[in-house]
């Protein structure tokens, strides 16, 4: 622990780059103090007789593990437990758990009486389905941990849905849109029970989500929000018992209501909107959790700027050997799964093609979509570009699932409905003399695709 006047080592425990930790651990140094990131490449936690030690030494530590979108929540939630054991820790892990569970979230809030989309968690396809009516014809499908938008579809309930999207839990919910012209929220980010700043998020032509990261644009809220909006969100981030976070609300004909909340939500949007970020405010927070002490209006000052240059607490980034990736065939068998259903198939890896593509029909079967945008591609045969729709879709390879946005194109004329792309293919080497079909099989197909 620090007292006033002493320098306070604030660890940042993130195993991924982002923009958000960069900017926190430099707050934490322009506010005169000492930014530690904690990652693969320098941390440790040392039990010698009785004695616990933790490399590098840190005074607290703020959790900025992104566990949505990593196949092993469990294995990050037990390492942030740890340190949380061990020193006083902003976002603590059983909170993030929660908040990173989009049903759980929404049973949460909903017991303190704070007004969420109504939605239906069932483990039985019969009983999931027996309900679908009950949200009309058109509804929201969700697997229940998620992130940038991933694994959120708006689906034709005339149509039966499954209760789980490759292994991934998922939920039915009310589709709440009073804007019949253009779908917005309301993103409202907090730190230490305060609004840093609020912006709405619009949806970009061609989609209904709103995310950020999925090329929605943002408007400042932060002084002309409904009070209702403001209140809800505050008493939102209360409920949860989470230090920052961002909490996202749609108006709906009966008021406000809070569709999730995001311990690590980014701060890009934000700041666009705003001017502001909370890099600095959670900085604070953690400096003075400890009994440091900092000077407010610089505070305010570095607010209006997001600092993501390489900190001085960054230590060297080893990538690891490519032999430590798994290995996956040029020809590989994988399962495939839509909001409708999984089937089995096979699938070629195309380490020249940017994206994932599936063939229409196999789209079809397994409930691939809605369409959630169109994007422009060129084909190594092709000079000229073409638009094609993309959709969500899981794919599982010995037992990993992945979720990418793959493009949708008539495949029919060739050997495999499936190309991996490189946003599958980037955590596996690739082994072309393996495949899980004839090896003799001819094979004259050759995709090279890239996005624009």
């Amino acid at each position: 622990m620090s007292s006033d006047g002493d320098a306070v080592r604030v660890g940042v425990l993130s195993l991924h780059n982002s923009k958000e930790t960069k900017a926190i651990l430099n707050a934490v140094d322009d506010l005169g103090h000492e930014g530690v990131w904690l990652r693969r490449e320098n941390a440790a936690i040392s039990i010698e007789n009785g004695d616990v030690a933790i490399e590098p030494e840190v005074d607290v530590v703020a959790n900025r593990l992104l566990l949505s979108n990593t196949e092993e929540p469990a294995e990050l939630l037990g390492l942030a437990t740890t340190f949380e054991r061990i020193r006083p820790m902003l976002n603590e892990p059983a909170s993030v758990l929660t908040a990173i569970h989009k049903f759980a979230t929404a049973s949460t809030l909903a017991n303190w009486n704070i007004k969420v989309p109504d939605a239906l968690l069932a483990l039985s396809n019969a009983r999931l389905n027996q309900g679908r009516h009950r949200f009309g014809e058109v509804g929201v499908y969700k697997s229940a941990i998620g992130t940038h938008g991933g694994g959120t579809w708006k689906v034709d309930l005339t149509e039966p849905v499954n209760p789980k999207v490759g292994n991934r839990q998922a939920f039915l919910q009310d589709l709440i849109d009073r804007d019949e012209t253009r779908h917005r929220d309301l993103r409202v980010y907090i730190v230490d029970d305060e609004v840093v700043g609020a912006m709405y998020r619009y949806a970009p032509e061609g989609e209904w989500r709103t995310n950020v990261a999925l090329g929605g644009d943002v408007t400042d809220a932060t002084e002309d929000m409904p009070a209702e909006a403001r209140e809800t969100a505050l008493y939102a981030a209360d409920v949860m018992d989470l230090d920052y976070v961002g909490v996202d609300l749609i108006e709906g004909d009966d008021g406000w209501f809070v569709l999730e909340v995001n311990p690590t939500a980014g701060f890009k949007g934000l700041h666009k909107a705003t001017g502001r970020s909370p890099a600095p405010h959670i900085a604070k927070l953690a400096i003075e959790r400890v009994g440091g002490s900092v000077d407010d209006e610089r505070v305010e000052e570095l607010s209006a700027t997001l600092d993501d240059s390489r900190p001085a607490g960054m230590p060297r980034v080893d990538s690891g050997p490519i032999g430590d990736r798994p290995t996956i065939g040029y020809i590989e068998g994988v399962v495939v799964s839509g909001t409708s259903g999984s089937t089995q198939a096979r699938a070629k890896s195309d380490t020249g093609a940017t994206r994932t593509s599936i063939d229409t029909s196999l789209a079809a079967e397994i409930g691939a979509g809605p369409i959630k945008s169109m994007t422009r591609v060129k084909s190594g045969s092709l000079k000229s570009g073409k638009a094609r729709p993309v959709v969500d879709l899981v794919i599982g390879i010995g037992g990993t699932q992945h979720t990418v946005t793959a493009s949708v194109e008539d495949r029919s004329h060739m050997d495999y409905p499936l190309l991996l792309g490189r946003d599958i293919l980037q955590h596996y080497q690739v082994d072309v003399t393996r495949r899980t079909d004839d090896p003799g099989a001819d094979d004259e197909e050759r995709e090279e695709e890239y996005l624009e």
